[in-house]
Parts: structure tokens; C-alpha cells; sequence
């Protein structure tokens, strides 16, 4: 049985991580036949509950998209489970390496060995994909997990947890609930690692406590992702590649789109787009199923204040619809804001949420410049068809991932590794790079009956050893 560990329990949160590793030390080596069956269950576990996770996030949220869920929470994990079934095999088989002419005639190999116990510490914005999404690569690499919800989705937490209880025993996979002190207690005890999905500011926190007991981590944090639109692309297909990911759980998503940069003759273009475009796709806004609430009052309320510190600081508001702002709904269209200035919190914090800051620029350098001077982010999205273009701005700037002609997307590609750089995050995970984060590479070097290593023992000097000397000495 899974178990929600509740106020004040850090006796509790270190009892269910001795009774995990424990459980872990008595098989430390799971199969890959046992491996597969976990992944397997877990599967036919989300198909099962992805209705009732449609409707826990509505409750958390208010009001959720079900297709929403089912795209960016559901669908995620099945294709992550799948595709971890099909290459598992290749993962888990030890990796031959060259020993060298100086280690001949030994071999050598590295083992991936599994690290334990899991931490993962789950953010409320795609609560199901960010929870079971690490959960797969963890048990891929045959590891044991406990998981720590965000408070603001109850109603996904228990679902969740029901799922899980039905399907793992509490010492191979154990939920845990509670507010900011639980999730503090938790981030101090000495898992074998701990993933981190969150913002820069928690982030530092948590790097910070695992430091005490030297627990590796995997932060995945934000930023402030920026879109270049290049001088070359036409404004429609530039707006039609990059408003879904602004719009998806209304812009609540870590690689979300969080500034726009776009030639200054092209501005007016690209705010008239957007607002045509978003209402073609959000029509009759106010009753428009398919748009999806900030998550809490709390959210909401900081989201109005950005907005606001913008306004009186000079900047102008493009709403994407004509729709009076209310409060108790919680709804808002994304808020096109131009003649903005770095001293505007929106240009100075992750917006988190549908604002849509655009600055101008007057060549593609001054673009670069600007990301440049800036902390790195989690994505950077790239708008031209030009490949000069493409190459100069992925050879110019630093970011954890990049989408041309898309966004949030490359998310998605299971094949190849997620994760950012610097204040944005640390580590990478998805496919092969998450067994290996949750993974010990061991070395293993296995000498035969002949004994190499006998040639350099002392006594020193020795012909063969001056031999030795000079052939490898060069």
C-alpha cells in the first residue's frame, strides 16, 4: 500500500527510505524479464485511470482540456513506456571497451548497475507526465522510487496513488503528499538520487540540501525561453508554429515560449496574426472548452500583478481575445505586451503562465545579443526555413534544447535526452540518457591467467621495463 505521508513525518519520510533500500539491497539486480512486467503493468494502469486523470485535473484546475491531459500527460508516458520496452535489452547489456596495448591481454567493460533509491519531486503543471515519466526511466534502470506530489493537485495525487498501490508494493514505489516542509524534509534525505522538476529558485534549495548527504541530482528547472522570428519566415507560419506551444495548459509549461523576438517592421504583423489565429482556434472564447484555467488563485493573482507592474511601467497590453478578465474563472487569454524594459518583472522572472512579452530587433546579431546577456534557458525556438540562419543562432547561443519551426515538441523525442543548462537545469533524462542517469556505469576490468601486470612490479629498471617506458612514452 502507498502511502501519503502527511505534516511534520520526517521520521515517517526516512523509515519508507530504509524499508526501500533495504528491499532494494535484498535484490539489487533485478531482472530485465521483472523489469519489463513493472513497465508493462504500469501501462495498462495509466490506460485504465487516464479518464479519472482527466478528471482529477479539471478538479485541481477548475477547468482542464481533457484532450489536453490525454496529449500532454497521458500520451507522453505510454510512448515513454513503450519505447523503453523495445530498447531495454540493449541498455541493460554491459559495454565493451578497449582495454589498451598497456592493459593487453585484459578486457574491459562497464556494468550499469542500478543506483537504489529514486527521489523524484513532482511540480503541479503536468502533475502525471512529470510523476510517472521519471517513475519509468527509474524502473527501466531497476531502481526503487519515492515520489513527492505537489500539493495544489489533490485530486491527481489520489488517483495516482491509487494506481500505484495496486501495482507496486510500498517499498518498490511510495507516494508522498504534503506542503512546502514535506517537500523540504524530503529533498534532505540521502536518496541515491534526486530529480528535481521545478523552479530555478526551489531548485537552488533543493541542490542545496542534497549537497549534505552528497545525493546526486537532476534539476529540471525554466527560465526565460525565448522564439527568434527570423526576418526570412512569413508572420502567419511563424504565429501557426509557436502559438501551441504558448497556448497548451495556458502557457503553464516550463519550455513554454516565454518571449517573442521579431523583426520591428514585423510586430504589428505578428500581434494581428496571433489575435486572428488564437480566436480561429479558441473561438467564443469565454464558453471555449478547450483553453485550460491557471491552476489557483495564487497563480492567478501573480499573473495579474505582472501584468500590471507592465502597464504602469509603460508597456502596452494586446489581449489574443476580447474577454473580460475574471477572477473567479481564473481564465486568461494570452496578453501580447510590447514596449517593454528590463526593469518590467515580466522581463525579469519566468512568466509561467499567458503573457507573451514581444521585442523588436533590427538583425538577427542584435537577437542573439539579447538571449546572450540573459541567464541560458530551458528551450530556444528558432523560426526560418534559412539553414544559414538555423546554424548561426544553434552555434551562437546556449540553451538545454532547441525547436526550429516548432515549440515544446522536442520534449517529446524519446530517443534523445531532455534536460538544461545552468540556471535552467542540470542532468538530462528521457531514453537511453534517463537509464543512465539512474544508472552506476561500473567498470569492470578482467585480467586472465597471465599476469600483465608483473612487468612494471619492482624492482625498477628492469630491459623490459625501459622498453615499456619508451613505447609509451611517446
Amino acid at each position: 500500500m502507498n502511502m501519503a505521508v502527511s505534516d511534520n513525518q520526517q521520521t515517517s519520510l526516512q523509515l519508507l527510505l530504509e524499508q526501500q533500500r533495504n528491499a532494494y539491497l535484498s535484490m539489487p539486480a533485478p531482472s530485465y524479464q521483472s523489469r519489463i512486467e513493472k513497465l508493462n503493468k504500469l501501462k495498462a494502469a495509466l490506460l485504465e485511470h487516464s479518464e479519472q486523470f482527466v478528471s482529477a485535473l479539471a478538479t485541481d484546475y477548475g477547468h482542464r482540456s481533457g484532450n489536453d491531459t490525454m496529449i500532454s500527460d497521458i500520451m507522453p508516458c505510454i510512448n515513454n513506456i513503450n519505447y523503453s520496452i523495445k530498447h531495454l535489452k540493449s541498455w541493460m547489456k554491459p559495454d565493451r571497451r578497449h582495454a589498451g596495448l598497456l592493459l593487453a591481454p585484459s578486457s574491459v567493460t562497464v556494468h550499469y548497475q542500478p543506483l537504489g533509491v529514486v527521489g523524484i519531486i513532482v511540480p503541479w503543471n503536468f502533475p502525471v507526465m512529470l510523476a510517472v515519466g521519471p517513475l519509468i526511466t527509474a524502473i527501466a534502470a531497476g531502481n526503487r522510487a519515492m515520489l513527492k506530489m505537489s500539493e495544489f493537485t489533490p485530486a491527481t495525487n489520489q488517483v495516482l496513488i491509487a494506481l500505484l498501490s495496486d501495482i507496486f508494493s510500498q517499498d518498490e514505489v511510495a507516494v508522498v503528499e504534503g506542503e512546502a516542509d514535506i517537500a523540504a524534509q524530503f529533498s534532505s534525505l540521502p536518496f541515491d538520487h534526486l530529480l528535481f522538476t521545478g523552479s530555478t529558485t526551489v531548485g537552488r534549495h533543493v541542490m542545496r540540501s542534497a549537497a549534505d548527504n552528497l545525493t546526486p541530482v537532476t534539476l529540471e528547472l525554466g527560465g526565460k525561453s525565448p522564439v527568434i522570428v527570423a526576418p526570412d519566415i512569413d508572420i502567419p507560419t511563424a504565429v501557426e508554429r509557436l502559438i501551441y506551444g504558448k497556448c497548451l495548459n495556458a502557457g503553464q509549461i516550463c519550455v513554454a515560449p516565454d518571449y517573442i523576438l521579431c523583426p520591428e517592421d514585423k510586430v504589428d504583423a505578428f500581434i494581428s496574426e496571433y489575435q486572428k489565429r488564437f480566436n480561429k482556434m479558441y473561438p467564443d472564447f469565454a464558453n471555449n472548452p478547450d483553453y485550460g484555467n491557471v491552476i489557483n488563485e495564487r497563480q492567478y493573482s501573480r499573473l495579474l500583478a505582472v501584468l500590471e507592474d507592465a502597464k504602469q511601467k509603460g508597456a502596452t497590453i494586446h489581449p489574443a481575445a476580447e474577454y473580460a478578465i475574471d477572477a473567479n474563472v481564473r481564465k486568461l487569454p494570452t496578453q501580447l505586451i510590447t514596449s517593454t524594459t528590463d526593469d518590467m518583472t515580466v522581463m525579469q522572472e519566468e512568466i509561467f503562465g499567458p503573457l507573451l512579452p514581444i521585442i523588436s530587433y533590427q538583425n538577427i546579431d542584435k537577437a542573439i545579443g539579447y538571449i546572450n546577456k540573459n541567464e541560458r534557458p530551458l528551450a530556444l525556438y528558432v523560426m526560418s526555413f534559412d539553414n544559414a540562419t538555423q546554424q548561426h543562432i544553434i552555434q551562437n547561443t546556449h540553451s538545454g534544447g532547441v525547436c526550429i519551426n516548432d515549440t515544446v515538441f522536442h520534449v517529446a523525442a524519446d530517443d534523445a535526452p531532455f534536460g538544461g543548462i545552468g540556471p535552467s537545469g542540470m542532468g538530462h533524462y528521457h531514453g537511453k540518457e534517463g537509464f543512465l542517469t539512474f544508472s552506476h556505469a561500473k567498470t569492470v576490468l578482467k585480467s586472465g591467467k597471465f599476469n600483465s601486470g608483473i612487468f612494471v612490479h619492482p624492482p625498477y629498471g628492469t630491459k623490459i621495463q625501459a622498453l615499456l617506458m619508451k613505447m609509451f612514452l611517446r
